[in-house]
């Protein structure tokens, strides 16, 4: 037994601690570039981080067409306020649960009645454009349009807007009960709006101010086009602008 101990020990090569970590070292460092340059030996496929993704940008409105054209081309049986012999026209899509749509109401539409309206230079055509995350948008278009059928149309229009107001900021909510009262309070036929406003008389005529509010390029309210009646430039703006906006447009319509 002596001897066969002695006999291994004569075939054993001693190492030293450093140099044998030396070696493990050197070995797995070899092994880390191989492994770079044939991507894991060929065995495991590498793959490149995904790259962060760019924070969501909030959707801008978009502005409807404009360019050249004829505006009286947009206008349909719709309520109209001002004359007709007016050079300038306004076409306004509207949704009447939009707050921007009502802020434009309470902050502008005012002042473009008084400077503009009133003085027979801009005609306003007012278009309906309820927007499906509304629920009460589309019942307020036709109740407005019912209203119309009475001669109260922009009586009614105002209502609307003015009763939102009262009640804060944002959307706010409200149904047909609320719409019927506020018809009652302005001096309406009440037989006769219920009638036309339960039927849904005007929902066709709503549909086609949407239809043609898109096809000109109306993707949210409130959403105005601004020409001469006698064609030429199409001035776009979208938004609840400040009363220098429209301002300025409609100066340089009128030069």
């Amino acid at each position: 037994m002596a001897e066969e101990s002695s006999s291994k020990e004569k075939d054993t090569i001693t190492v030293s601690k450093d140099t044998f970590y030396g070696i493990v070292i050197a070995v797995l460092a070899g092994l880390l570039i191989l492994s770079i340059f044939t991507q894991g030996f060929g065995i495991i496929k590498t793959t490149q981080p995904s790259q962060p993704t760019q924070p969501t940008q909030p959707m801008q409105p978009t502005q409807p067409s404009g360019g050249t054209g004829n505006i009286v081309s947009l206008m349909d049986d719709d309520m109209k306020l001002g004359s007709d012999s007016a050079p300038v026209v306004i076409v306004e899509f509207s949704d009447f649960q939009c707050p921007f749509c009502r802020k434009f109401f309470v902050d502008t539409y005012g002042q473009i009645k008084k400077d503009y309206i009133d003085a027979g230079k801009v005609q306003i055509v007012f278009r309906d454009f309820p927007l499906s995350f509304h629920p009460a948008a589309e019942k307020s278009a036709e109740a407005v349009e019912c209203a119309a059928d009475q001669n109260k149309g922009w009586e009614m229009h105002d209502k609307v807007f003015q009763e939102e107001e009262k009640q804060g900021q944002g959307t706010i909510q409200y149904g047909v009960s609320d719409l019927k009262t506020w018809a009652s309070e302005i001096g309406l036929n009440m037989s006769t709006f219920n009638d036309c406003l339960d039927s849904g008389k005007q929902a066709q005529e709503i549909q086609k101010d949407i239809s043609d509010g898109s096809t000109a390029g109306v993707q949210g309210t409130p959403s105005f086009m601004i020409g001469k009646r006698s064609g030429g430039k199409i001035v776009p703006i979208s938004g609840a602008q400040p009363y220098n906006a429209f301002k300025s447009a409609i100066d340089q319509l009128l030069q």
